[in-house]
């Protein structure tokens, strides 16, 4: 918290009137013309930093301004080079702005101003900045300094003498390692000391932009550049090392080349760091942050020369070697599966045990670590096209990844609506859909793991039916159902035998709030899993997809609104499906006749049956699928001949509403449509229509409970009625041939249509 002065400072500095500000940048400019910079000065620019940086917005300096204190850079007083420093970074450079200094001056090239020019390069936010080759030469040369000859001692306040210990007699005390022992290389952001001085602060600030640097001027040309073998450091009191002096073969690098070396031993020298034993836990922690960084900037120096691939792999092979057994350096394994991933391939290492631990030991075991669900899910994302070609473990590891989504369906949802569509393959495809369904079984059955294995976890549902599940859960009987939702690739099975029992186990989850997360985001899934799946299946996949779809549509665990959703999905692609591939109804016309003959679905599944029993009577014909005989139209009508004929005898069961108007008006349409196909059901259905009439005049009936309803239903049986009168009109109206569905007469020179659409167009364009 900042103290009440600090605050009081800080609101004035966001709240300057527009006015005000334009008279302060006046008087201070005025006060940098001249030729000495006093008090005033040095607080004028410590004002407008605050200025600057309190605000949320991004202020541009009058032209004239940034000039000034841009030329303070160069300023012999260090104090104004910081403050002109920091000021320059809070705000964009002008329009073709680049800092004044070249080859032939880079002696002038001050560790605040290479800082600014590194910082304004590396960030996007400076699009309009022009960067020139002896800049790019010169910031290379500069970060070879600050990375690898840093001083070796600590800085101020390193000395422990006495009170007659003099000035000239303290001995600067050398760097030290986090395990306590005296460093015996060159500085690195793990070196620790009472004190740091000023090149070794730059080798940190080095270090956290070094990535960013490599990445963005990886393809910066160097067609019009000479090798610049003089490498002496000209940072301002930094201490070389001697050894540089004897490296002949990294002086005649050119500076980018150079760089990269540097950069490569940097690393290394992290990595071997990184094994000693620090004493805080803060340091152990700065230990992997360290080690993410070093193993990423690692995988891009050797993108840039694959030369440092067979040098660097042994190194990163060990370090897989060393943490992979300890699930605490999971983040440090995710930039190793990057490396592996660019450059196993070309260095041809063995990278299963990479995958087994990527898509096996993290979401099985980690899945309730957000940070590193984010972490894993970028690197799908990033990767995908890679992991596709290359690593046959990830299409299979969708048991795993989705526990990601089972856990936290809220947070990662957006990553896998990228990420499914390339898990959906014709080996996976249905297997998959069954997973998908059973996602809010998967959410419950994490919660059980881990309040089995973990009794004070917090995030345990409060209730005392949890037990229930809980003892289910440990249940040697039930134990496999369990472990089936918790396997870890597919292959094992498509779905198990007992799921009614397993959502009887499950039924007081239903109003946990992770498992009704979990359960709204399946529907959006379900439609991409559709939308995608047309595009990799056959016939035969999608005749069995079919069939999954009636099956599970009676075996969902039990939460209402769900349930609801998925019959509506279902209900949406089965018509897409039918319609891509009509043949798929005589494929599948027992199981649908099956589905669409049982009374209680008419009560319990509205939604899908309703579209079930459309298909039939759309697509059950000679038109779309030669194999469709009469006798299959005849067993059909038959079938919805007698759901029609016993919802509209008596009334519903016992518990059940009256069937919704558009079931009975559907399975109408469905008999006049077969019948128009098959004349001699038509009788049939003429009877029944009039008996319906007949019964209706006498006013309510026990399978409709409105007024307004019955009337519609009657007057639909009217119009079927009239039209099956007239059995060749009938089936014209009612089973359309293909020339009337879509016509296309637009197009078709033989009719006069286009002629006059031309003459139409003509018209309504002349003049």
């Amino acid at each position: 918290m900042y103290s009440h002065g600090s605050e009081s400072l800080i609101k004035q500095a966001r709240e300057i009137q527009e006015s005000e500000l334009q008279k302060f940048y006046s008087r201070l400019v005025k006060l940098l013309q001249g030729k000495e910079f006093g008090h005033e000065t040095v607080d004028s620019l410590q004002r407008l930093h605050l200025i600057l940086s309190a605000s949320k917005y991004t202020r541009t300096l009058p032209p004239e301004l940034q000039k000034r204190v841009l030329s303070l850079l160069s300023s012999p007083v260090e104090q104004l080079q910081v403050l002109s420093s920091a000021v320059l970074r809070e705000t964009p450079p002008l329009s073709g702005q680049e800092l004044n200094y070249n080859q032939e001056n880079v002696s002038q090239l001050n560790s605040h101003a290479a800082a600014l020019l590194l910082s304004q390069v590396c960030s996007n936010s400076y699009v309009v900045f022009t960067i020139r080759y002896y800049h790019e030469t010169l910031l290379s040369k500069k970060l070879v300094d600050w990375l690898r000859y840093a001083s070796i001692t600590q800085g101020g306040g390193a000395s422990s003498g006495g009170f007659f210990t003099g000035p000239r007699s303290r001995q600067p005390a050398p760097i030290a390692e986090l395990d306590g022992t005296v460093s015996g290389d060159f500085f690195t952001v793990l070196c620790v000391g009472q004190g740091f001085t000023d090149d070794q602060w730059m080798n940190v600030y080095s270090f956290s932009m070094l990535r960013h640097w490599l990445l963005t001027y990886h393809s910066v040309s160097n067609d019009n550049t000479t090798a610049d073998t003089d490498d002496r450091s000209e940072i301002d009191g930094s201490v070389v090392s001697m050894v540089s002096a004897t490296s002949s073969s990294s002086r005649l690098l050119p500076p980018k080349e150079r760089l990269r070396e540097k950069a490569f031993q940097y690393c290394q020298r992290l990595i071997e760091q990184s094994d000693r034993k620090a004493h805080k836990r803060t340091d152990a922690d700065l230990q992997k942050a360290c080690l993410v960084e070093a193993v990423c900037i690692l995988d891009c120096v050797c993108v840039e020369d694959a030369s440092l691939v067979y040098r660097t792999f042994p190194c990163i092979k060990a370090l897989f070697g060393r943490l992979s057994s300890d699930l605490s350096f999971a983040r440090v394994m995710l930039p190793i599966a990057q490396f592996y991933l660019n450059h196993g391939e070309m260095a041809a290492v063995d990278c299963e045990s990479v995958w087994n631990l990527v898509f096996g030991r993290f979401p099985a075991e980690l899945f309730n670590d957000h940070f590193l669900a984010h972490e894993l899910l970028r690197f799908l994302r990033l990767n995908l096209e890679s992991l596709q070609l290359r690593v046959p473990q990830y299409t299979h590891s969708f048991p795993n990844l989705l526990k990601l989504l089972a856990w936290d369906s809220p947070a990662v949802v957006d990553d896998f609506v990228d990420l499914l569509p390339s898990l959906v393959t014709a080996g996976t495809a249905v297997e998959l859909l069954h997973t998908l369904l059973d996602l809010p079984c998967l959410s419950a059955t994490l919660v059980l793991q881990l309040r089995s294995s973990h009794p004070s976890e917090q995030n345990f549902p409060k209730s005392g039916r949890c037990l229930l599940s809980l003892d289910a859960f440990r249940n040697p009987s039930f134990r496999g159902l369990f472990l089936f939702l918790l396997r870890g690739e597919a292959g094992s099975g498509d779905t198990i035998d007992r799921l009614g029992t397993l959502h009887e186990l499950l039924a007081e989850v239903a109003d946990w709030p992770r498992v009704i997360q979990c359960a709204q985001t399946v529907p959006v899934l379900l439609h991409i899993f559709f939308n995608t799946v047309t595009t990799v299946a056959d016939e035969k996949l999608l005749a069995h997809l079919v069939l999954v779809m009636l099956e599970r549509s009676s075996l969902l665990l039990n939460i209402p609104k769900y349930i609801k959703e998925i019959h509506r999905v279902f209900s949406c692609h089965l018509l897409r499906l039918c319609k891509l591939h009509p043949s798929l109804v005589v494929d599948q016309s027992h199981e649908l006749l099956e589905f669409a003959g049982a009374t209680a679905n008419v009560y319990s599944k509205e939604e899908i049956y309703t579209h079930v029993v459309w298909v039939l009577g759309e697509y059950l014909s000679v038109s779309c699928d030669s194999r469709c005989s009469v006798r299959l139209i005849t067993s059909c009508f038959e079938a919805l001949e007698a759901v029609l004929f016993e919802i509209t005898s008596s009334a519903p069961p016992p518990g059940a509403v009256c069937p919704a108007p558009r079931v009975v008006t559907t399975l109408m349409s469905a008999l006049a449509k077969l019948a128009s196909r098959s004349h001699d059901l038509i009788p049939r259905v003429s009877l029944f229509l009039s008996k319906l009439r007949t019964v209706t005049r006498g006013g309510s009936v026990a399978w409709c409970s409105d007024e307004e309803d019955l009337v519609a239903i009657v007057t639909r049986g009217e119009e079927l009625w009239s039209l099956l009168k007239a059995p060749g009109v009938a089936q014209s109206v009612l089973t359309p041939p293909p020339h009337v569905t879509t016509p296309q007469w637009h197009r078709d020179i033989n009719v006069a249509m286009p002629l006059q659409l031309r003459a139409l167009t003509n018209l309504t364009h002349s003049q």
